[in-house]
């Protein structure tokens, strides 16, 4: 984790919030009343993102006291305590909402990933996530990925070669875009490459892709693919996996399964700040 630029977010997300100030807080507190809260789990979930929190109320006044009481990866049930806080009423106040937002959010996608990983316990593949994320904060997004017992794919587009539909497209086919990115890209780079049919899985592994995404593929066709890639690279399967068709994936011989909807399409996970 990079603070540097989880303290960006943090300052972008304050700043929209309150960008002149808040009108509400500071016309009823003088700034010396204190106060203490507790943030309270609604349901049942995975906590991640608690520093975040944190981070979040010493931006607006470094004297706020933040203990965490759950710790990151922990499932908590209903009802559960996780942390507290205390310092300047009008402080607290004004970091409620951007720290249940970022935190609410973190918790939703390491929960949804928790899911995911579960159903693959015992299958010999890992649940990764894919860049489909909340633009601005993806760095939150994946922290939390990996927080609830996933695994990550590229952080970006400068962290390894991907090369989909279409790159393929416009570059004349798979053998021709994988020999052009070998001859720009450091030996230490991997590059993978995205099929949609056994043609071109055969493509990808006569043009010695390092790893070979099976796109969108039905279970008859991805044990064939497996059987044509064999262990001459690693096998991603993608496209509309789901928790209930992810296990009708993880066939032998599969070592990553990715998908979009741990980010994409999670349900912020029910959380509360109340003042005691």
């Amino acid at each position: 984790m990079n603070n540097l630029l989880i303290e960006r977010i943090i300052e972008n997300a304050l700043i929209e919030d309150m960008p002149f100030g808040d009108i509400t807080t500071d016309s009823i507190f003088t700034g010396d009343e204190t106060s203490e809260a507790v943030f309270m789990a609604k349901e049942e979930g995975v906590i991640a993102g608690l520093f975040v929190a944190e981070m979040v109320f010493k931006k607006i006044d470094g004297g706020i006291c933040f203990e965490k009481i759950s710790s990151e990866g922990e499932i908590v049930t209903a009802g559960t305590i996780i942390a507290k806080v205390s310092g300047k009423s009008a402080s607290l106040l004004k970091g409620e909402r951007v720290a249940l937002n970022l935190l609410q959010r973190m918790c939703g996608i390491a929960t949804k990933t928790r899911g995911f990983a579960e159903k693959l316990e015992s299958s010999g593949a890992v649940i990764a996530d894919t860049r489909k994320t909340t633009p601005g904060l993806r760095i939150l997004e994946k922290y939390a990925v990996r927080t609830g017992g996933g695994t990550n794919h590229r952080f970006s587009l400068s962290d390894a070669v991907m090369i989909k539909d279409n790159h393929i497209k416009a570059a004349g086919g798979i053998k021709s875009a994988v020999e052009k990115v070998r001859k720009g890209i450091p030996h230490t780079t991997t590059i993978e490459v995205e099929t949609s049919n056994l043609s071109e899985v055969s493509e990808a592994v006569e043009a010695g892709a390092d790893i070979i995404m099976l796109d969108n593929m039905d279970r008859e066709t991805i044990i064939k693919a497996v059987a044509i890639i064999g262990k001459k690279a690693s096998v991603e399967v993608s496209g509309n996996v789901t928790e209930n068709n992810i296990l009708d994936k993880a066939i032998e011989g599969i070592d990553i399964i990715s998908s979009g909807a741990l980010t994409h399409s999670v349900k912020a996970m029910d959380i509360s700040m109340k003042f005691i």
